[in-house]
């Protein structure tokens, strides 16, 4: 596995493409005082699409790949609610943001096809220690009610 392997992944390569337009066209616009809180929001989360489908494309069993796509599909949900906000508060003009969020939309689908080929090509399941896992048993607790207070007439809380 390599980036010239992940670079033939076209749901990384636009994932890490809607970053780079989320970094170099939408973090300007931003004014001033949201620099350190919606942009670093936006640089976060954008950044982190691509960079969970990497890393799930470096795991060796399907289910981490999976789990790491869900996170990516998690943070790309995000990216584009915060475009949402950049747009409805007058950030970013609605050219670009409607250009973005289909875009968004695109990965996002792209997202589902490939986790949908991951599940069902079940790459490594038959490895060894593919089929162990860790389990522990719930402990049960109870949450009682909280018994009056005797002394003053009211319930404890």
């Amino acid at each position: 596995m390599s980036v010239k392997g992940l670079g033939r992944l076209q749901v990384w390569v636009r994932a890490k493409d809607f970053a780079l337009k989320v970094y170099k066209r939408v973090l300007p616009l931003l004014p001033p005082e949201e620099k350190w809180n919606l942009g670093q929001q936006l640089r976060r989360s954008s950044l982190s699409v691509s960079a969970n489908i990497a890393e799930g494309y470096g795991r060796f069993y399907y289910q981490d790949n999976v789990r790491f796509c869900y996170n990516a599909r998690g943070s790309l949900e995000e990216t584009l609610s915060h475009l949402v906000f950049a747009f409805e508060a007058g950030f970013i003009p609605k050219t670009l943001y409607k250009e973005l969020e289909p875009e968004g939309e695109e990965i996002d689908k792209m997202l589902n096809g490939y986790i949908g080929y991951l599940k069902k090509s079940k790459q490594g399941a038959n490895e060894p220690g593919s089929n162990h896992a860790v389990r522990e048993d719930p402990e049960l607790y109870n949450v009682g009610l909280p018994e009056d207070d005797a002394d003053s007439g009211t319930t404890a809380l």
